[in-house]
Order: structure tokens, then C-alpha cells, then sequence
């Protein structure tokens, strides 16, 4: 059995970003009930977007 940790909250940075409104209607509508905040949402996709650009960056080398 993995041994419990709790978890560290890395360091962060306040950065101040402007959204089309749209897209924060859109992304406000795809956690409406769940359990998930904007800034959670978006930290989330852009780790992806990173993970998916580092895929592509290898995969032409």
C-alpha cells in the first residue's frame, strides 16, 4: 500500500490574463456542477496544450 502524503501546493504566480467573453462563458458552462474552478480548468488545459506541443516537437525530431 502507497504511503499517504499531503500534498504540496506548488508556488504560483498571480498573472492577469484577458479571456473573449465567449470563452469564459464556455468554459464556465463546462464546470457548471462539477467540482473544478476557472483557474483549475485552465491551468489544466494549458498543461495539455503544453504536454500536446512537446509531443509534436519530438515526434518531428
Amino acid at each position: 500500500m502507497e504511503k499517504f502524503k499531503i500534498p504540496r501546493i506548488p508556488q504560483t504566480t498571480l498573472k492577469s490574463i484577458r479571456f473573449p467573453n465567449d470563452m469564459i462563458e464556455e468554459v464556465e458552462d463546462a464546470i457548471r456542477g462539477k467540482e473544478c474552478t476557472f483557474s483549475a480548468f485552465v491551468i489544466e488545459a494549458v498543461r495539455i496544450a503544453l504536454l500536446n506541443l512537446n509531443e509534436e516537437d519530438s515526434s518531428q525530431s
